[in-house]
């Protein structure tokens, strides 16, 4: 599904910015319904951003996890904040090697495990419009220096009580203040391909996908225009715990 640039979630300047709202309900007690029917989480309340492995062994299986609290949420976008400092679950080979370092030739072949590790970076804002095949990840250096957007091509995220779950499709754009961008991950994109692990359909879909993201940048629309690089996180808000069942099969999944 290619997403459009049409759809925008509001401006980042209104009056939920780092609102605190529902702090402190548990994830799995569910979300309220928003009025067209939807499950939808309040500001402050903390879910599960999760990837699912694609190699060969483990097709399915959640892979990377990462506890984010709720910024907004409604019919038109998620934002969730990863805060400094969390707690996240990471592959790694199974050696304990980190994937990155792994030859590119072997890279998504080599056998693999999940590790707990700890984000140390300065916190990163995430960006979601229901159906696109992509999010937008914001950075920033330490003292809020803004650094770039990332767009990031997956599959559509699908919903569950605790949180979305997707699939990291291996490409990806980097989008600079300066309104430049740059394609990010092309060699891995190839080597998924070389690997087995994306046929020709689905790698054309990526592409196309791809391309639309691009249009948005070019057009500079939602969500590089609408000032979420000047948002900040609700100083109240704690950084949310890993779950021991973080891998746990959701009962029911939406899109």
């Amino acid at each position: 599904m290619t997403g459009t640039g049409g759809r925008g979630g509001g401006s980042a300047r209104s009056s939920d910015r780092g609102s605190g709202r529902g702090a402190g309900r548990g994830a799995d007690r569910g979300p309220d319904r928003g009025p067209a029917g939807a499950a939808r989480w309040a500001p402050g309340e903390q879910i599960l951003w999760r990837y699912r492995d694609h190699a060969p062994d483990a097709k399915g299986a959640v892979h990377i996890c990462r506890p984010v609290t709720v910024v907004r949420d409604t019919d038109e976008l998620l934002a969730v904040w990863m805060a400094p400092g969390t707690e996240c679950v990471k592959p790694v080979l199974a050696d304990g090697t980190p994937v990155h370092e792994e030859p590119l030739a072997t890279r998504y072949t080599a056998p693999r495990t999940t590790v707990r590790s700890r984000w140390f970076g300065a916190g990163v804002l995430k960006l979601a419009r229901p159906g696109d095949p992509w999010s937008v990840w914001l950075f920033w250096d330490h003292g809020w220096e803004f650094k770039s957007w990332y767009v990031n091509l997956e599959e559509p995220r699908t919903r569950w009580s605790g949180g979305i779950d997707s699939e990291d499709h291996f490409l990806d754009i980097s989008v600079y203040p300066d309104r430049t961008w740059k394609w990010r991950d092309e060699d891995e994109f190839a080597q998924a391909q070389r690997s087995g692990l994306m046929g020709p359909e689905q790698a054309r879909r990526v592409r196309e996908a791809g391309r639309a993201a691009v249009d948005v940048i070019r057009a500079w629309g939602p969500p590089f225009s609408e000032g979420w690089q000047d948002w900040r996180p609700d100083p109240a808000w704690g950084v949310p715990a890993l779950p021991e069942d973080w891998d746990r099969t959701p009962a029911h999944m939406t899109s």
